[in-house]
């Protein structure tokens, strides 16, 4: 609803549109100029992964960018065992994956990779920010949630902030592409362009 708001105060309806939809669902091919998916990934799966870029990538246009962010695992952490307490309590879906997977199958999906940036330590100060509000915000958290509840996602997010310190985990933003038929990303040449 917001971003529908600021597109409407903007007078942008003829360029842009927001759509929440499930990309399994998605039938459209070469449709989109940009997709975004934002903490999305670490829901797929490893089994599942390939499927989601081939469809990123084929519902995108030529030249058409994609921003992939979500949350991966140092590779060293991804062949230790996994969080009970995480796969019971917090996200039973949930599969972090090395970024060294992600850009792979990026690439053999076809897209182009053209920047990954690290946000470890950007999303560490965050968490530790929503654990201090949740805190300062007791009493009224337990009218929405049981105390239970309330402390698993304080443990979860201190524990979260915690790994994310050590580089145990991470948050990576990758932008791909997808070259036209004759090789051209469209994209500028330089970082600060593409802010413009």
């Amino acid at each position: 609803r917001y971003a529908k708001e600021k597109i409407s105060r903007l007078g942008l309806e003829e360029r842009c549109r927001i759509e929440v939809r499930d990309y399994r669902d998605m039938d459209k091919f070469n449709y989109y100029d940009k997709i975004s998916s934002i903490g999305m990934f670490e829901h797929v799966g490893r089994k599942m992964y390939p499927i989601y870029m081939k469809k990123a990538f084929d519902l995108l246009k030529e030249g058409g960018a994609f921003l992939n962010h979500g949350i991966s695992i140092d590779i060293d952490e991804y062949s230790k065992p996994k969080s009970e307490f995480i796969q019971k309590y917090v996200f039973p879906d949930g599969e972090l994956l090395p970024i060294s997977f992600v850009i792979e199958q990026s690439e053999k999906a076809g897209f182009e990779i053209r920047d990954v940036e690290n946000l470890r330590e950007h999303y560490a100060l965050t968490l530790r920010h929503w654990v201090n509000k949740l805190e300062s915000n007791y009493r009224e958290a337990l009218k929405y949630v049981s105390e239970e509840r309330y402390r698993i996602w304080r443990l979860y997010m201190a524990a979260s902030a915690y790994n994310f310190e050590r580089g145990k985990i991470a948050v990576y933003q990758t932008l791909l592409v997808k070259r036209t038929k004759d090789g051209k990303s469209c994209m500028p040449l330089t970082r600060s362009d593409w802010y413009e």
